[in-house]
């Protein structure tokens, strides 16, 4: 005899729970299309499974998704012959909701609910759990084809859950729903066949199985009359003339079969014939799943093979800088008798894979000319993955670089032909300023001279722009230049007073370069200062001080050189004066030294690194207020 267990749900579930009880969504009704998709999966499955292992479906080849209702008892029923579950498989994949999502989930709900109601399910993968949102009690009954024995799933959403083997002769899971009481302004009324009728028309059409259900059928002799109907059409969608769907019936698809909660940002939708055929469904998304740029995030496009579904994520086919792309391709040449490892390297996959690279890139291009603000809410989402395909991809630089794009202090959003476009009378290079925000940036004092002559500048924030940077060096012979390395060539044209400054300060900056010993590989006057006393750049031939500050937080901090450091100083700046009085007056004294430390360690703090002795910092602090009393 099996024995019921009672199990907790973790306490983040357990939040999930709630909300889900106390209906945060904004439509409670979507608990249908959740739990149909989830049975159309499981039959998926079990079809896939069964092209090598035949024995598994056992004569039961009928497949199809079955609701059940029961206005007396108040339950709806979601039934399937799909793959079904373990005992082990139900504790892992129901027992623990959303997995590495939980908390993101979560945060998500927590930055929304002052806006009111939201649709997040299917972003999360919480599909199942949209069941508590219209039910006091849920059942689940389900059996793997692996197994001699069933299993029974029982939860209020108090938190906890029964679970316990039983004896169940099918394969498959049936989902069994105890409705709470109709609450006022409710309008769903979810054990009227007609109102299931209408969902599942309305979300789950193009489902491939048939959804059946006991409908009642007008008959005047016999009033009772009912009968088994197939509700959907079953008609896949990308089967049909792309001049008959609308954008709606794409949107729906997008996010019942790829369980998402947004519209899409773009729909390609092509068909190839020739040598190689396939039809492809391309769904570029609005919003960037929570683990987009995670080591477990997963890419790929299903592959169907004269609508049966073969493959769930074919990685071959989108290159990773593109790994957000949602889709599937239906070609009759792929046999359903092939291995997964055979297919993935076929030439039809590499020959798919690079017409589908082009689609998107061109579909992206098209984008970015007629909807720019489209465009650029799909680049704050995806922008950042894009950007890793320059260095990812060694051939992917004359495909990507017309699509990035950067904050600009010009206002807005920038692509580099855009700056180009703009670039002033004389100026040789494209700037760029790093840093983790824009403000942050603005505040360097390296914008200073660049600001002063009007030159426009890129803002990089994110991780991955230096590494670019690294790749795509010039556009349209215009070289890449951070603000904060190296000379800046616009600047020398019209400032002939570095030479005769460095002449006449040059045993000065000896004596200040004395002082910092190896801490700078060089001290020189600035021509990018205007009203701050100093600033801290990198040399050319090294990495720049962004490079080396994330590279300390990863595991390759060891094998990173560190970052030159030239310090600049502001010769018209009332600081320099006073390092002047105090050389001429005393070559080499330890005031000097404090004033040159001081001055090393502002421009350390302006660039965000950690002092290299707080404690040394603040007794030299001390000692020049106590001198300037």
């Amino acid at each position: 005899m099996s024995t019921k267990e009672t199990r907790s749900f973790e306490a983040e579930t357990k939040q999930i729970l709630d909300l889900m009880i106390h209906s945060i969504y904004t439509h409670k009704e979507i608990f249908l299309r959740e739990l149909i998709s989830n049975a159309s999966d499981a039959i998926d499955k079990v079809r896939f499974e069964s092209l090598t292992n035949a024995a598994l479906l056992k004569g039961d080849t009928e497949f199809k998704i079955e609701i059940i209702l029961d206005k007396a008892k108040r339950t709806v029923t979601i039934k399937d012959n799909g793959i079904g579950m373990t005992y082990d498989e139900v504790v892992t994949n129901i027992g623990t909701i959303a997995k590495s999502g939980t908390k993101s989930f979560l945060e998500a709900l927590k930055a929304n609910k002052e806006g009111g109601t939201v649709d997040l399910i299917g972003q999360f993968g919480v599909g199942f759990y949209s069941s508590f949102m219209v039910s006091k009690n849920v059942i689940m009954l389900t059996r793997s084809p692996l197994d001699e024995k069933g299993v029974r799933w029982e939860s209020t959403g108090d938190g906890t859950y029964a679970i316990e083997t039983i004896d169940r002769e099918v394969r498959g899971t049936e989902v069994i729903l105890e409705l709470r009481d109709k609450e006022e302004g409710d309008d769903g009324d979810y054990v009227d066949p007609y109102t299931i009728q209408s969902l599942v028309k309305k979300y789950s059409d193009y489902i491939q199985y048939p959804i059946v259900m006991d409908m009642p059928v007008y008959d005047e002799k016999d009033k009772n009359k009912h009968e088994i109907k197939t509700l959907n059409s079953m008609v896949p969608l990308w089967k049909r003339n792309k001049n008959d769907i609308k954008k709606e019936e794409y949107a729906e698809f997008f996010k019942l079969h790829f369980h998402e909660f947004a519209d899409p940002v773009e729909i390609i939708h092509t068909k190839a014939e020739g040598t190689l055929e396939y039809t492809a469904l391309l769904f570029i998304p609005s919003k960037a799943p929570f683990n987009l740029h995670f080591a477990e995030f997963e890419k790929g496009i299903q592959l169907y093979s004269k609508n049966v579904f073969i493959m769930d994520r074919c990685k071959e086919l989108v290159p990773d800088y593109l790994r957000f792309v949602r889709g599937l391709i239906d070609s009759p040449d792929f046999s359903l008798n092939i291995s997964r490892e055979i297919l993935q390297h076929t030439r039809q996959l590499a020959t798919i894979g690079k017409n589908i690279e082009k689609k998107v890139l061109e579909s992206l291009a098209d984008l970015l000319i007629k909807e720019r603000s489209k465009y650029e809410d799909f680049w704050k989402e995806f922008g950042e993955a894009i950007k890793t395909g320059l260095y990812s991809d060694p051939a992917a630089k004359d495909k990507l670089k017309d699509l990035i794009m950067f904050e600009s202090s010009n206002g807005g959003m920038a692509t580099f032909k855009e700056y180009v476009s703009r670039m002033k009378d004389g100026q040789k290079e494209i700037y760029f300023g790093v840093g983790m925000s824009r403000e942050q940036i603005e505040k360097l004092p390296q914008m200073e001279a660049v600001r002063d002559k009007g030159y426009e500048v890129l803002y990089f924030t994110q991780r991955v722009d230096e590494f670019m940077a690294m790749h795509i060096t010039d556009y349209d012979g215009k070289k890449l230049h951070s603000i904060s390395k190296g000379d800046i060539e616009s600047l020398e044209k019209d400032d002939k007073k570095k030479e005769a400054d460095e002449k006449e300060y040059k045993d000065i900056l000896a004596a200040i370069k004395e002082a910092l010993g190896e801490k700078v590989s060089e001290v020189r006057v600035s021509k990018r200062l205007k009203s701050s006393p100093v600033c801290l750049v990198a040399a050319d031939d090294g990495v720049s001080f962004a490079m080396e500050q994330m590279m300390a937080q990863t595991q390759m901090k060891k094998m990173m050189p560190h970052a030159k450091k030239i310090l600049e100083l502001n010769p018209d700046h009332a600081l320099f004066q006073v390092l002047k009085d105090e050389f001429t007056a005393n070559k080499i004294s330890d005031r000097l030294k404090d004033y040159s430390l001081l001055l090393y360690e502002q421009g350390l703090l302006i660039e965000g690194y950690a002092l290299d002795d707080a404690a040394d910092f603040s007794r030299r602090m001390a000692d020049i207020m106590v001198r300037a009393k």
